[in-house]
């Protein structure tokens, strides 16, 4: 083959393997990791209406509300084991947090997903949502989980749900710092919503859809309009 020739196709091959990365074992095409977040909510309920913040003698109310809401379409699951499941599991994510350096404003955070979530948006029959730039936020105040962290936290069990499989993701909270490494050692989750199958039981079967991050303070969200806490 022409020096000249071969010169070309090693620029190609350089080039092409310039736009991969290694994720088990296999090259892959390189991944474009999402710079904003974004906060999904009912369209009929304010953004940021965290459960964790209403008064135990608000919360059956609240409770009873959302699951009458599955008659009208909505996919989301709130069992009567839900608030003290979510409790303990916002407690060892906030110890977690703080044993990795973060340093949290809330006793329970704001939810976002990394980028957008095709599967968490059609929870709703109409949904609502609030997208940040992930510069938005200073890094202690702000974490992940891969994927989901009731997922990631493993408590479910305690409460009669089924164990997932274990990963060596699981049972920990990642600083957004490293999240360009975690994502190119496991990749981005299989976000689809594609039919009904997708949400059938999701709470009882292995799950892996997205990306959890958790914004530890209010600062920006009280800068929304309509804001004030």
């Amino acid at each position: 083959m022409p020096i000249a020739k071969l010169r070309h196709r090693n620029l190609i091959f350089t080039a092409i393997f310039a736009n991969l990365i290694h994720i088990r074992g296999i090259f892959v095409a390189a991944i474009m990791i999402p710079d904003f977040i974004t906060h999904y909510h009912p369209l009929e309920d304010p953004p940021f209406q965290n459960l964790s913040d209403a008064s135990d003698d608000e919360l059956p109310f609240i409770i009873a509300r959302l699951s009458h809401r599955r008659a009208a379409g909505s996919k989301r699951i709130f069992g009567r084991v839900y608030m003290d499941y979510r409790r303990q599991t916002e407690a060892k994510l906030k110890d977690l947090f703080v044993k990795a350096g973060g340093r949290p404003e809330r006793s329970a955070p704001n939810y976002f997903v990394l980028g957008t979530s095709k599967w968490f948006a059609n929870l709703y029959p109409e949904v609502g949502d609030v997208r940040f730039p992930l510069s938005t936020f200073a890094p202690e105040t702000i974490s992940f989980t891969y994927p989901d962290s009731c997922v990631s936290m493993r408590l479910g069990p305690n409460f009669g749900l089924p164990p997932d499989p274990q990963c060596p993701n699981h049972e920990t909270v990642f600083r957004i710092t490293e999240l360009e490494k975690i994502i190119g050692k496991y990749g981005l989750p299989r976000d689809d919503a594609d039919d009904g199958a997708a949400y059938a039981d999701y709470h009882l079967r292995e799950f892996e859809r997205y990306i959890e991050v958790r914004v530890w303070t209010d600062a920006p969200i009280r800068a929304l309009p309509g804001r004030s806490r």
